[in-house]
C-alpha cells in the first residue's frame, strides 16, 4: 500500500508546477487585457458623457444666437427713437417756452403789450430796454425798473396783482405777473 500512495503522490505533485506557471500568466494576461478593456471603456464613456452636456449647450447657443441679434437690433432701433423723440421734444418746449413761458412768466418785446393776471392788468414794454434799466408801462402808468423790482398794483378793491421784473436785454423784458382775488370775510 505503500508503493501506490508514494506513486499517487508523486503524481499528483507533477501537474501543479505545470499549472501554476502556465495559470499564473494566463491569469496576468488576462487580468492586464481586462484593466486595459477597462481603462479604454471608461475614457471612451466618460468623453460620452462629457460630449452630451457639451453637445446640448452648443445647440442652444446656435438657438438663442439669433434671438440675441434680434434683440440687439431692437435696442438700438429703440435708442435711435429715443434720442429722436428727445430732439423733438427739446424742439417743441423750446418754441413752447418762446410762446408760453412757464406759468405767470411773460416775454415782452418793445413797444409791444400783453394783457396778463386774468385780464386784471396791461402790461407793456416802452421803447427798448437800455442798459441800466428798462421802462415799463402797467395799467397806463409808465416805471422806470431793474432787474428784481417788484410793483403791487389793486386794479380794483378786490384784486391784487404784483409784476416784478425777472431780466432784460436789449430785445425783451421778461417778467412775472400775477393776481390774487381777496376772500370775502
Amino acid at each position: 500500500m505503500t508503493d501506490r500512495t508514494e506513486s499517487d503522490r508523486s503524481v499528483q505533485k507533477s501537474p501543479r508546477p505545470y499549472v501554476a506557471r502556465g495559470g499564473r500568466l494566463l491569469v496576468v494576461v488576462i487580468s492586464a487585457s481586462l484593466m486595459l478593456g477597462g481603462a479604454i471603456g471608461g475614457y471612451l464613456l466618460g468623453r460620452e458623457m462629457a460630449a452630451r452636456p457639451l453637445k446640448a449647450a452648443t445647440e442652444l447657443i446656435q438657438q438663442l444666437q439669433p434671438e440675441s441679434q434680434k434683440l440687439k437690433t431692437t435696442i438700438i432701433d429703440q435708442n435711435v427713437k429715443l434720442v429722436v423723440l428727445q430732439r423733438q421734444y427739446k424742439t417743441v418746449r423750446t418754441a413752447l417756452d418762446a410762446i408760453m413761458p412757464s406759468k405767470d412768466t411773460y416775454n415782452i418785446n418793445p413797444n409791444q403789450s400783453l394783457i396778463v393776471g386774468d385780464g386784471h392788468l396791461t402790461i407793456g414794454l416802452v421803447g427798448s430796454p437800455k442798459n441800466e434799466h428798462v421802462d415799463i408801462n402797467i395799467n397806463g402808468q409808465q416805471h422806470s425798473a431793474v432787474t428784481g423790482d417788484t410793483f403791487k398794483i389793486a386794479p380794483d378793491p378786490s384784486t391784487s396783482c404784483e409784476v416784478r421784473i425777472q431780466s432784460f436785454d436789449m430785445f425783451k423784458a421778461i417778467v412775472t405777473a400775477s393776481c390774487a382775488t381777496a376772500k370775502p370775510q
